[in-house]
């Protein structure tokens, strides 16, 4: 089995396509009517966009009685303020709740949650290791 890509619900698959599309420099390999899926441009799982009618804004962070998040998007960045300049010229929105300082929480136009955060610094392996 092969992941595909994740999908995310909107009233509009393309407009959100159109802001990922421009947040990750991704290509769309499909659009349909209802359906649009994009792919990093060297391979590799995707993200895909379907239309929902009903669909309502998860509440970040989440509280009682309201629409909970269903999972949200993490993305590796080597700048947080230049990655969130991007996101906000995009039309992204910093959430008002930030849960540490080495990750920043924003919202996409329709409300999905996405981190930017930084690569964790690699070990160095201990000596035997692998062996």
């Amino acid at each position: 089995m092969v992941l595909s890509a994740p999908v995310l619900d909107a009233p509009d698959p393309h407009a959100l396509a159109a802001f990922y599309r421009h947040l990750l420099g991704w290509t769309v390999v499909q659009d349909e009517p209802h359906w649009v899926k994009l792919r990093p441009p060297d391979g590799g799982t995707g993200l895909s966009f379907q239309r929902e009618p009903l669909y309502k804004a998860p509440t970040w962070p989440a509280a009682a009685n309201t629409q909970q998040i269903m999972a949200h998007l993490d993305i590796e960045v080597d700048d947080l303020d230049a990655a969130g300049e991007h996101a906000e010229a995009t039309g992204a929105v910093l959430a008002d709740f930030q849960p540490a300082e080495d990750v920043r929480v924003y919202l996409d136009p329709v409300g999905h949650p996405f981190c930017l955060f930084l690569p964790e610094p690699e070990e160095p392996l201990s000596p035997g290791a692998g062996a």
